[in-house]
């Protein structure tokens, strides 16, 4: 049997997670038992550490080459299960793979293999056509979100990449969707199934506002106007939409990013950086938003246009009222406009429409030094605080990237720490220090 560096209580203290919930505990049972596994559970729950658990746990530590093959619909899952693989501080490499960046970066990553590969359906099989990595030892098979790959339109790189992994010996298949036909080629015989999504215990308030506007950009302010200062995210059906509504907000002088597919890739992982570091509260998204991403508990999401299906409603509504927290949908409708029979409310909000003021007392701060360069988080801080002079509670989230930081610290106070830390050295490297 193979040795994982470091035990489940090790990784979990490292997490700071006092204990498993129910679905955790159940799948960390199935995976490691059985060959064939579906975990179905709602966005939110912790699907990511329920698979990585027990599959990190079967690794060997003496193998060279990749011994599981995580595929995710989106570069931002992707990067986001490469980062919590790095919290967990297992002492196995990890790399994630994507469209977007440069092949020649993943080349450079892959020639020392790691034990892990997450990629998208798309970069993945490019490079098993290149044959970048090894797969003689690919034993493990994650199918992370697998409904949302099939959607998007991967089957034929997915049936590729399947095709060529000869040694597969346990599978394990997510999603947060009961419509899931699992094709053939995917080899799923005598599954387990975990089946979570009709045992959530939702604190979900969906409320109806009604605008006058068919545009209902007014009404959509007003609404801001009234829930204040909280972390939210906006939903739209289009990106032209998005730019729309963005520009009417910006009129408004109220801050906000924006996430959706066509953007850059640095675009919308920036987006996200400023979302969940508090410079913004609120982000106006496409579906693309709605499950896998890593953003923290909201307090209520918006549908300023109605989505199209019940589960696009429903990944919507998850994103908010995560496990047991509270939170609160909003339906803006137009009162000329039809209202799908899934979307079932009678909670009409009226609202003052007295303007406050909607701003982020925090600003990000961007590094140009990262982990490659030895960086760590304790350094950043050390120099905040020592040339900076910042007090520990002034110092935001810092989030560490490979070759680059991101610091949050007070927007009052945000050129004045510039002035004092901009081309200092951290470790051996001179870095710039900038606002974002």
């Amino acid at each position: 049997m193979a040795n994982s560096i470091k035990g489940q209580q090790d990784i979990l203290a490292k997490l700071q997670i006092t204990s498993l919930n129910d679905m955790q505990e159940e799948a960390l049972l199935a995976i490691t038992n059985a060959e064939n596994t579906v975990v179905l559970s709602p966005t939110g729950t912790g699907k990511t550490l329920a698979f990585l658990l027990p599959t990190l746990a079967a690794l060997d530590i003496d193998c060279p080459n990749v011994q599981l093959l995580i595929l995710v619909p989106s570069r931002e899952l992707a990067i986001q299960i490469e980062q919590v693989i790095r919290e967990m501080g297992t002492g196995f490499k990890a790399n994630a793979v994507y469209g977007g960046r440069p092949f020649s970066k993943d080349k450079i990553e892959l020639a020392h293999a790691p034990a892990i590969l997450i990629g998208t359906p798309g970069r993945v099989a490019d490079h098993l056509r290149r044959e970048t990595f090894s797969v003689a030892d690919i034993k493990t098979l994650i199918l992370d979100e697998f409904d949302k790959s099939l959607e998007i339109g991967f089957e034929g790189e997915m049936r590729d990449i399947i095709e060529s992994l000869p040694h597969i010996e346990k599978r394990v298949l997510t999603s947060a969707t009961q419509d899931m036909e699992i094709p053939s080629f995917v080899g799923l015989q005598n599954e387990v199934l975990i089946d979570y999504l009709h045992t959530k215990t939702s604190n979900i308030q969906i409320k109806k506002v009604l605008s006058a506007e068919k545009d209902k950009l007014q009404t959509l302010a007003d609404l801001l106007y009234d829930i204040g200062n909280k972390p939210g995210i906006i939903f739209c059906n289009f990106k032209d939409t998005i730019q729309y509504v963005s520009d009417f907000l910006n009129t408004k002088n109220i801050p906000h990013g924006c996430f959706y597919g066509g953007m850059e890739q640095i675009d919308r992982e920036r987006a996200l950086i400023k979302f969940r570091n508090g410079t913004h509260q609120i982000i106006i998204a496409t579906d693309l938003a709605a499950r896998g991403l890593d953003i923290p508990e909201l307090n209520y999401i918006i549908h300023y246009q109605l989505p199209l299906k019940a589960e696009e409603f429903t990944h919507r509504n998850g994103r908010t009222a995560r496990m047991n927290a509270e939170g609160t949908a909003y339906v803006l409708q137009w009162t000329e406009e039809y209202l799908p029979e899934f979307i079932d409310t009678n909670q009409i909000v009226k609202l003052d429409g007295k303007p406050k003021k909607l701003e982020s007392e925090w600003c990000t701060l961007f590094i140009s030094g990262g982990r490659k360069d030895k960086i760590s988080k304790g350094d950043v801080a050390g120099l905040f605080f020592k040339q900076g002079n910042l007090e520990k509670q002034e110092l935001g989230i810092i989030e560490l990237k490979q070759d680059c930081a991101f610091v949050a610290v007070p927007k009052k106070k945000a050129q004045a720490i510039v002035d004092k830390t901009n081309n200092s050295r951290l470790k051996k490297k001179k870095v710039r220090i900038t606002i974002l």
